[in-house]
């Protein structure tokens, strides 16, 4: 899949896939709902249980999403099999805790797939991911510190990577240079003149062939990672702030919470251009 649009309609970002009702997030239906509404990309988390076996879940929330303190990194590959998602209303689920190996094949040739917190794991996911022929098929992210990029160069030269940056955009020109595969970065900002997304900024990226992506997620009101560019914004009656600026700006990938309206919206903007 091209990852950079040149002004066209963004890629879309599952975030944990589709999730609402009786849909948890990270679950097999949430990746099932994206694929039925047709991100383009799905976002999901790596998680490791006590003998490093791996799983999809978001490490630190397993009061909110499974119900219990006890975290993953500290139960069998066993106990983990038995733990049943919650729904919104905190109501237990049918849907378990995926391995990372059934969540690839769920998804493989539907659409790509975001490894989040590849970090913890690098090798063992990277291994995983070859092992279903889905090299082509992942993005990768991490910060930019030496460790987190050597990381990277020595489990996976074959696979995208792009540059968690915040602010400002350091490291795209010597990352051009290094055993990677960069593809671009993942701009965080607070405000709309951070120089990670000026236009100059953003065409010499285009320029050069990498792609940007933005977040219309919040995760933490209190952790402004797009200024005001977000999903609450655009579906509380301001689509245009909230996610049509990434298309003017010429943004590649955005995350989203709101798939189907983020889809629907982008559509009608397509065809208004027509």
């Amino acid at each position: 899949m091209e990852l950079i649009r040149n002004g066209k309609t963004p890629l879309l970002v599952a975030h944990r896939g589709v999730t609402g009702g009786n849909i948890p997030s990270n679950s097999e239906a949430a990746f099932r709902a994206a694929i039925s509404l047709g991100a383009d990309v799905v976002e999901l988390d790596v998680a490791l249980s006590r003998s490093g076996s791996l799983f999809v879940f978001h490490p630190g929330m397993e009061p909110a999403h499974i119900g219990t303190k006890k975290l993953l990194c500290v139960r069998s590959d066993k106990s983990i099999e038995k733990l049943r998602y919650r729904n919104g209303d905190h109501t237990k689920t049918s849907q378990p805790v995926l391995t990372l190996d059934d969540a690839l094949e769920l998804l493989r040739g539907h659409c790509m797939v975001n490894l989040d917190k590849f970090w913890t794991a690098p090798a063992a996911i990277a291994d995983c991911v070859r092992r279903h022929g889905m090299a082509d098929d992942v993005l990768i992210k991490t910060g930019t510190s030496e460790h987190d990029l050597r990381r990277v160069e020595e489990t996976a030269p074959d696979m995208r990577f792009l540059a968690i940056v915040r602010e400002k955009d350091d490291v795209s020109q010597s990352l051009r240079g290094r055993r990677l595969r960069f593809a671009g970065i993942e701009a965080l900002f607070k405000t709309d003149d951070a120089p990670v997304v000026s236009d100059d900024h953003i065409a010499w990226l285009h320029q050069n062939g990498l792609c940007i992506w933005g977040n219309a997620i919040v995760y933490d009101e209190r952790a402004v990672i797009a200024g005001t560019h977000t999903d609450d914004t655009a579906v509380t009656g301001d689509p245009d702030t909230g996610w049509g600026w990434y298309r003017n700006k010429g943004f590649d990938l955005v995350q989203t919470d709101h798939l189907a309206a983020a889809k629907a919206y982008f559509e009608r903007q397509q065809h208004d251009d027509v």
